[in-house]
């Protein structure tokens, strides 16, 4: 039997980082669609999350990205979240949006861009410094369009020389996390395609180098939940990019196109032992079409039920039945607990905890989409490239 109180104790210290991008204007490929109220810069983007965890109550941190994110004064950014009930959370860099990473950054044949990627990456981690941050992130668009374009076996000994320059300028407590994507913007070979290249590279560096794994970054019939177990076992899970995608792309809303997969994973994660800070539950959306704020307060929730619905599946019975070899018996437990509707657990948690029930009909309520309106005229919004 699932132990209720267990549960909701869980679920009370459950924390879910959104990224300082998720409140910026963004589109397509083809356009970047505006839309009233955004944040001009990242202050105002530390307004709009801390409503986001002023009525979900588990979203503390906020992730950055440099250059988008960029101030004068860090240190005065990270009060200023703090002073709102936030800190900041993982940098993020940027090496793929300057013309002289057309070849590649970290990867680049010129030593020259390489030098340029990695004074970059070394950049994030002197902010890492002065906000308090613990995790780098790093996702590179490198890679090739066509065959023998660049030296493949080349490559990936220039970008294990670039992250281990990275790794060596860690302080003490702080971690690199190495996401991969199995392709875009390369067509032909990318640099850090898969898990398993991530795995290899963290391995070769050391403890405080963690893979990332981005639900949305897989080939169709990827079994994610299976990668998630083997790097808990390992030792190597830094952290996910919760979001959601049909075909390709990688920016809908955490559970929008599959909610059982995302209770699989959250499944595996309880089972491995990985709710818990070792572990980065963030969020890695852009919010085009929807408004923002409901759209991450939405996504926040996702999480959050299938995290209660992981947490529901009665282990012993699931063991029991595994044991035995009784297949459908062993698929009825996690079935009884995906099939639950752990909406009023999750009401119950937040009145406990002081919240209003209802996460989106309380912003709905604040007036805070109103007030943003019409106070954040002129000026130039916050979005992709700032």
């Amino acid at each position: 039997m699932t132990d209720l109180a267990a549960v909701k104790a869980a679920l009370k210290t459950q924390a879910v980082e959104t990224p300082s991008w998720a409140y910026g204007n963004s589109g397509t490929r083809f356009k970047v669609f505006a839309q009233a109220g955004v944040p001009r810069d990242p202050w105002e983007k530390l307004q709009d999350a801390a409503k986001v965890h002023e009525f979900t109550g588990v979203a503390p941190t906020v992730a950055l990205h440099i250059p988008w994110d960029e101030v004068d004064d860090y240190a005065a950014l990270a009060k200023y979240a703090e002073e709102r009930g936030l800190r900041l959370g993982a940098i993020n860099s940027n090496t793929f949006q300057d013309d002289d990473y057309r070849l590649g950054s970290v990867c680049h044949p010129d030593a020259a861009v390489r030098r340029k990627a990695i004074g970059h990456l070394l950049a994030c981690v002197d902010v890492m410094d002065a906000t308090g941050s613990r995790d780098l992130k790093l996702w590179f668009a490198d890679g090739t369009n066509y065959p023998g374009q660049d030296d493949i076996r080349a490559r990936q000994e220039r970008l294990a020389d670039g992250l281990a320059q990275v790794y060596e300028r860690l302080g003490e407590g702080q971690r690199m996390l190495l996401e991969y994507k199995f392709f875009e913007p390369a067509f032909y070979a990318t640099d850090v395609p898969d898990w398993g290249t991530a795995y290899a590279h963290c391995l070769m560096l050391g403890d405080r180098a963690r893979v990332v794994v981005d639900t949305g970054h897989h080939a169709p019939g990827t079994n994610i939940e299976f990668i998630v177990a083997t790097l808990l076992r390992e030792g190597k899970l830094g952290g996910f990019d919760f979001n959601s995608r049909f075909y390709a792309d990688d920016d809908l809303m955490a559970g929008a196109a599959d909610p059982f997969q995302l209770f699989r994973i959250m499944y595996e994660v309880v089972r491995g032992g990985g709710l818990g800070p070792d572990v980065a539950f963030m969020l890695d959306q852009c919010h085009n079409i929807e408004a923002k704020i409901p759209a991450v307060i939405r996504s926040v929730m996702n999480v959050q039920e299938a995290t209660a619905k992981a947490l529901l599946v009665d282990r012993e019975a699931l063991a029991s039945a595994q044991r035995e070899g009784d297949v459908l018996g062993a698929n009825a437990v996690l079935m009884d607990a995906y099939n639950t509707d752990v909406r009023p657990l999750l009401r119950e948690v937040r009145e406990e905890t002081g919240l209003d029930p209802d996460p989106v009909a309380a912003y709905a309520r604040s007036g805070w989409a109103r007030k943003i309106v019409a106070e954040r005229v002129g000026g130039q919004q916050a979005g992709w490239g700032a």
